[in-house]
């Protein structure tokens, strides 16, 4: 078990309380809930109590006797950060390809020429078992100095099962091994294999009828997602990977509408997705349906930064009733960004949400993106301690400051991880 946790006199503590049954939406974005002069108590991993310093050390006097303490005055404390979509197995780097970009090429040009997700295949079927864990626990143990404390991890760099199922074997010892929790999502049609072009619906088939149950039967995933996109993935094609995932109990998500229309976001809400994610070219009645159907819109501004892209419609989405989260995006081609807080940076500067919506996009709603709103996502009593202190006076400062990591402590389930901004490793293990 874990030590008890008294955190005291924060500046302002973010809760982000009262979106466990269902994702903020709408004006509900905007609530974030705060404590001055906040404290926080947690036992065993789990939160007991949440108030004011004042009110909880009258309270609760003998826990906090035996608690260590920490001292929050001038900082920011809020729920540990949740990034929702990850492509984190993987080998290999493409930045030859960021150079072709720059003088011209697009991403659809360089991918259709061997190069994009191709190339990281290539990098990823050829690397061991070893090589893919170290590489991956390296950009874990970055991304929790960045103040993220659970993140999903997507397979589709292998697209042979033997490779898919290694990918997918790697987050699951990952999961086991290090302190952050990672949720698995299988995605094996992430492209049509190069040498398969010719013959997609091949390909298609082996997805449905020897990935999906291999994963299934070995318990190596909780979602099943799909590119969907023009040269990709058709509709009808990813309706029948989806439908195929949901016989075997994995829940669907989506690539959908990053390039072009292409109704990915309509077959999101078709076919119950927990999400649909990218959403740059989503139509009006696209976004309508997933927000009738409460489908999750996972943004990624990273991506359409990096690609020098027009950005997703955050502002009219959520103002239609859209729940919005966002996330990194994590992968070697399109958003090789290991910064969350850079992405709520460019929510704010380049989708037009507000300092409180991307709060909100980087905890409890992407808590509800990956089905984990029960246990993280808010700073409310019986849920897991996941806890990040920024070094700020307030939480304006954290979209206001861009390009910078104001993360000063990091706890996951009640342990201190990360503190005065550096990681402690003798901490870096599970506990549970």
């Amino acid at each position: 078990m874990s030590e008890s946790i008294f955190i005291k006199h924060a500046a302002q503590l973010v809760t982000v309380s009262g979106h466990t049954e269902n994702p903020a939406k709408r004006d509900g974005m905007r609530e974030l809930n705060c404590i001055e002069d906040g404290a926080l108590l947690a036992t065993d991993g789990k939160i007991i109590a949440v108030g004011t310093t004042e009110g909880i050390q009258t309270k609760y006097e003998n826990e906090i006797n035996q608690a260590k303490q920490i001292n929050a005055s001038g900082k920011v404390v809020s729920p540990g950060l949740i990034d929702p979509h990850t492509h984190l197995v993987h080998a290999g780097t493409r930045e030859n390809e960021y150079a072709m970009r720059l003088k011209g090429k697009t991403y659809m040009d360089i991918m259709n020429q061997g190069g994009g997700i191709h190339a990281t295949t290539r990098a990823t079927q050829q690397a061991d078992v070893d090589q893919l864990y170290q590489e991956s626990k390296q950009r874990l143990d970055t991304f929790l100095v960045n103040g993220v404390t659970t993140v999903e991890a997507k397979s589709g760099y292998g697209l042979t099962t033997e490779h898919e199922i290694k990918q997918l074997e790697v987050s699951q010892h990952l999961n086991e091994n290090h302190v952050m929790d990672i949720v698995s999502t299988f995605m094996g049609a992430h492209a049509v294999p190069v040498e398969e072009k010719a013959n997609p619906d091949a390909f298609v088939d082996r997805v449905i009828s020897e990935m999906i149950p291999e994963v299934a039967k070995r318990k190596l995933a909780q979602f099943n997602d799909v590119f969907c996109e023009r040269g990709v993935f058709t509709p009808e094609q990813s309706r029948r990977i989806l439908e195929a995932g949901k016989e075997f109990g994995l829940i669907p998500k989506i690539h959908a509408d990053e390039i072009e229309p292409y109704g990915g976001a309509e077959l999101a809400a078709a076919v119950g997705a927990v999400s649909a994610d990218h959403l740059l070219k989503a139509s009006d009645e696209g976004i309508r349906q997933m927000a009738d159907q409460d489908v999750i819109g996972v943004l990624l501004p990273g991506t359409a930064f990096f690609l020098m892209a027009e950005f997703a419609q955050a502002r009219k989405m959520i103002d239609q009733g859209l729940a919005v989260a966002l996330s990194t995006d994590a992968n070697p081609g399109s958003s090789p960004t290991l910064s969350l807080q850079f992405i709520m940076n460019l929510g704010c500067l380049k989708m037009g949400m507000t300092p409180e919506e991307v709060i909100t996009a980087t905890t409890i709603n992407a808590a509800h993106a990956i089905g984990r709103a029960n246990q993280i996502g808010s700073l409310e009593i019986g849920k897991q301690a996941d806890i990040t202190i920024f070094d700020v006076p307030n939480y304006l400062t954290l979209s206001y400051q861009y390009g910078m990591n104001h993360v000063d402590t990091v706890i996951k389930c009640g342990q201190v991880v990360v503190e005065d901004g550096n990681l402690q490793t003798r901490a870096l293990k599970k506990v549970r």
